[in-house]
C-alpha cells in the first residue's frame, strides 16, 4: 500500500519514547471506555492466549489436525468466558498431517540442510537418497522432453538461486553502488533464465512433469528477502516429495551441482494424508439489547501457513479479536447492537470461511453495522482507510475521536481511501457493499520477515502492542454498537487503474468450499 501522497484526517503522531500502556492514564467521561481500557491494558489475556495457541498447537494449515484442535479450543475459551459461541462447517478440504522432516548433505562433505515440506507433500515412507540436479537452461519444450529422460531417481532443484542471502536494504546501504548494480543485474539475468527453464518444461505442470519422469524429490527456495526467512507454501506433487530449502542451503546445492562436484542428499519426510477434513469457521457472539439485528462484525482468520506457528499471521488477530470479545464481555456484556467476531477458516486458500460466511447470512451482511477485520502483524494498529465509502470517515472520525489518545494518536485515518484490495477477509464484505475496515499495522517489515515464513513465531509479537490493538478493537466495537447513526454506505469514485479510467468496485467471487 503506498501511503505518502494520500489525504489524512488523523495524522500520525509517534512519541519517541512512552510509558508502559498500563501505566498511562487519560480523561474520559465514558464509564464503559475507562472500563474497557482498565480491563484490557491491566488484565490482559492476550499472552496467555497466544502461548496456547502458538507454542501448543502451532501452526493451522488448513485440514489438519492442529486446526481441528484451534477451533476446539477457542470455542471453549469463548463458552468459559461465558460468551455464546457456534462453529459452522462451511466445507472441507485436503486433511494432511506433517511429521519430522531431515534433510541432510551426504557427498562431498557432510551437512545438516534446513527445510520445510511443503504444504500437502508426500511423505518418503522411510529415507530416501538420490544425486542432486538442477533444470539445466532448455531452449524448447523438444528439449525439455528429451532431458526429462535423464530424472529419474533424482533430486531435482527447480527454482532460481540467489547469489547473496543479504536482506537488500542493507547491501544497499553497505556495498558500493556499482556492486550493488551488477547484483541486481546478476539476479534479473538469473532469474530470466530461470523463467525460460520452467516455460520449457511447462510452467503450470513443471513438478508433476519431474515427478512423472521419476524424480524422487524436487527441491525449491522463495527466499523473502531477509536474513535466513523463506516464504513456504504449496506443493505440486502427489508422489515425489516437495521440498523448501533455505537462501543459503539451496544455493549450496546450487553450487555443488553446477560445478560438478557430485551433492548427495537424503531426505526423511514424515506426511500423511488423512482424507477429507471438515472445515469450520468459530462464530461468537454478544446479543444486542435494543438492536439485535443490527450487528457490528468484528474478523480474524485462524488458519495459517505451516512452516512456522502462524504467529503474525494471523495469530495475533486471533487473539486480539478474542480478547477484545473476552473485554466487552467484562465491560459492555449487554451492547445495543449485537457485537460478532468470525475466525475465519481457509483464507489462505482464497478467503473462504469468510466468503462462505457472506454468502450463508445474507441477513447479517445487509445489516452490518460496521465490520473490522485484522490480519497482519504485531506492532500497534497505525493506519485505518475508509476502502472507497464517501460518507463513512464521518462515522470512523467520529470514533476515534472518543478513543483515548494513547491509542488515538498513533493512527492515520485516510478518507475516503483507494479501496485496498488485498488478500484479506474484508474483502468479502466490502464487495458486498459492507462497510469494512482494517485495523492494519506496519506492512514493511510483515511482508519481509513474517508473512507466509518460517520465522512467523511467538517471539516475534510485542505483547504491548497487542494489547493496544484488542483495546482498540473493543472500543470501537462498542462505539460503533451505540452510535444512534447507521454508518452510510455511499460509494465514492475510485482512483484511476492502470488504464486512466475509475476502478470498478470490488467484486464478489463463489467461495471454494471444496479443495477438489
Amino acid at each position: 500500500m503506498t501511503r505518502g501522497s494520500l489525504p489524512r484526517l488523523i495524522g500520525a503522531l509517534v512519541l519517541a519514547s512512552t510509558p508502559p500502556l498500563a501505566a498511562q492514564t487519560f480523561r474520559t467521561d465514558d464509564p464503559v471506555i475507562r472500563q474497557i481500557w482498565t480491563e484490557g491494558m491491566d488484565h490482559s489475556q492476550a499472552e496467555r492466549l497466544a502461548q496456547v495457541l502458538l507454542d501448543s498447537i502451532g501452526p493451522r494449515l488448513s485440514g489438519s489436525p492442529a486446526y481441528a484442535s484451534a477451533v476446539q479450543w477457542l470455542s471453549g475459551m469463548y463458552q468459559s468466558w461465558g460468551i455464546p459461541v457456534r462453529t459452522e462447517q462451511y466445507g472441507t478440504w485436503r486433511g494432511w498431517r506433517q511429521g519430522l522432516l531431515h534433510v541432510d548433505l551426504l557427498a562431498p562433505r557432510l551437512r545438516a540442510l534446513e527445510g520445510h515440506l511443503l504444504a500437502w507433500s508426500p511423505g518418503t515412507n522411510g529415507p530416501i537418497e538420490g544425486d542432486v540436479i538442477a533444470v539445466p537452461e532448455l531452449s524448447s519444450p523438444a528439449e525439455a522432453t528429451a532431458w526429462l529422460r535423464s530424472v529419474r531417481g533424482k533430486i531435482v532443484l527447480a527454482s532460481a538461486p540467489e547469489a547473496i542471502c543479504r536482506e537488500p536494504q542493507a547491501f544497499a546501504e553497505l556495498a558500493t553502488a556499482e556492486t550493488v548494480e551488477r547484483a541486481i543485474a546478476a539476479r534479473r539475468a538469473s532469474q530470466a533464465s530461470w523463467d525460460a527453464r520452467l516455460d520449457a518444461l511447462g510452467r503450470r505442470q513443471a513438478h508433476r512433469r519431474l515427478e512423472d519422469a521419476g524424480a524422487i524429490a524436487v527441491v525449491t527456495s522463495r527466499w523473502s528477502e531477509g536474513w535466513g526467512v523463506n516464504k513456504v507454501f504449496s506443493a505440486a506433487t502427489e508422489r515425489a516429495v516437495s521440498v523448501d530449502l533455505s537462501c543459503e542451503d539451496y544455493g549450496l546445492l546450487y553450487r555443488l551441482t553446477s560445478h560438478d562436484q557430485g551433492p548427495r542428499v537424503r531426505i526423511d519426510a514424515q506426511a500423511e494424508a488423512t482424507g477429507v477434513a471438515p472445515m469450520f469457521n468459530v462464530i461468537a457472539e454478544l446479543r444486542g439489547s435494543e438492536l439485535p439485528d443490527e450487528y457490528v462484525l468484528l474478523g480474524a482468520h485462524l488458519d495459517s501457513w505451516h512452516a512456522a506457528s502462524g504467529a503474525t499471521d494471523n495469530g495475533t488477530g486471533s487473539v486480539m479479536m478474542a480478547e477484545a470479545m473476552r473485554i466487552l464481555q467484562a465491560a459492555y456484556p449487554h451492547p445495543r447492537r449485537t457485537i460478532i467476531v468470525g475466525h475465519w477458516g481457509g483464507e489462505e486458500q482464497g478467503l473462504i470461511g469468510s466468503n462462505a460466511f457472506a454468502e450463508d447470512h445474507q441477513d447479517i451482511v445487509d445489516n452490518v453495522q460496521v465490520a473490522f477485520n485484522q490480519d497482519n502483524g504485531t506492532w500497534r494498529v497505525d493506519y485505518i482507510q475508509a476502502q472507497g465509502f464517501s460518507r463513512a470517515g464521518g462515522s470512523l472520525a467520529r470514533w476515534l475521536g472518543q478513543i483515548p489518545d494513547e491509542i488515538a494518536q498513533h493512527i492515520e485515518l485516510d478518507v475516503p481511501g483507494p479501496q485496498e484490495r488485498g488478500g484479506s477477509d474484508h474483502m468479502s464484505f466490502l464487495c458486498r457493499g459492507v462497510p469494512s475496515f482494517r485495523f492494519q499495522s506496519n506492512y514493511p517489515d510483515y511482508r519481509q520477515y513474517t508473512w507466509h515464513t518460517d520465522r512467523d513465531t511467538y517471539d516475534k509479537i510485542v505483547f504491548d502492542d497487542l494489547k493496544n490493538n484488542a483495546t482498540l478493537a473493543a472500543m470501537m466495537a462498542y462505539l460503533a454498537s451505540e452510535d444512534p447513526e447507521r454508518v452510510p454506505r455511499d460509494r465514492s469514485v475510485l482512483p484511476p487503474g492502470a488504464n486512466g479510467t475509475p476502478r470498478a468496485w470490488a467484486q464478489c467471487f463463489p467461495a471454494r468450499r471444496a479443495a477438489n
